[in-house]
């Protein structure tokens, strides 16, 4: 699979580094004044500069949870996620939906969270106990 690559808005460069290289683990690529790249598991994501257009997401209620819309995230393997949700938790992360199980006995049943980097962007982390249910379809 071809990564992919994303741009986001953040407020400062340094606080934005020091999140996604310190707490998420991600490797830092180029960068420059106002912009900066991360190697997000294999994937391209660019944080440039521009506090104007941060702010909060709204929110769509899922499955019990008031998930951010606008939000972005990786599927992990249910045990790497389960690794990454204690050692967020240990770091004392604040999480904006807390790690659980959603969907439970269903299809779609998946672990998620969700975090808030320091320019309110939300990112989800998510498993699913099957993996190949990814993009099973409800009956």
């Amino acid at each position: 699979m071809q990564p992919f690559h994303l741009a986001f808005p953040v407020r400062d460069i340094e606080e934005t580094r020091r999140y996604y290289v310190d707490v998420l683990g991600c490797r830092e690529g180029r960068s420059a004044e106002r912009w900066i790249d991360f190697d997000f598991r294999g994937h391209q994501i660019s944080a440039h500069l521009m506090p104007e257009a941060c702010g909060a997401a709204r929110a769509h209620e899922v499955d019990g949870d008031d998930v951010p819309v606008r939000h972005f995230g990786l599927v992990l393997e249910w045990n790497e996620w389960h690794g990454l949700a204690e050692r967020l938790r240990a770091r004392g992360t604040n999480f904006r939906i807390e790690p659980h199980v959603r969907f439970a006995g269903k299809v779609g049943e998946q672990a998620t969270f969700f975090v808030l980097d320091p320019s309110g962007n939300a990112i989800e982390f998510k498993a699913f106990r099957d993996p190949s249910r990814l993009f099973a379809r409800q009956s």
